[in-house]
């Protein structure tokens, strides 16, 4: 069991990252909403879609986990910070689902990034 649990932290944020790209690749209103509050539409939200999908994948080969997890905190991240400062926790009316969603993202990146720091390259000879 212990060897699956990793494999399913990443499964999660995978599916997180990559099903929120048809928001964002098909302009859905709510999406373009957010960037444009973020003063971001229409080049961050498809650069920010291209860079979860890239996140979504490395998290999902086993030789990237440690990038994928770094990716996705740095968009993750930066999501939380638009909450925090432009959009709000809640976005037209969500009860803060997106807001939930993006902290648990960011929360179970931080353990995969840990169960995988070995993997590190240029950590490798310091753990």
């Amino acid at each position: 069991m212990k060897s699956k649990i990793p494999f399913i932290l990443r499964l999660t944020v995978a599916i997180i990252l990559i099903q929120t790209l048809r928001f964002k690749f098909t302009a859905h209103p709510d999406s373009v909403y957010i960037f444009e509050q973020g003063g971001l539409e229409p080049y961050g939200r498809i650069g920010i879609g291209i860079l979860e999908l890239i996140a979504g994948i490395l998290l999902l080969i086993p030789k990237t986990v440690w990038l994928g997890a770094i990716l996705t905190l740095g968009i993750i991240g930066g999501a939380i910070s638009m909450h925090l400062t432009k959009i709000g926790i809640e976005v037209n009316n969500d009860k803060g689902t997106l807001f939930i969603t993006a902290i648990t993202t960011f929360i179970l990146s931080i353990i995969i990034l840990y169960l995988y720091r070995r993997d590190i390259p240029f950590l490798k000879s310091r753990i």
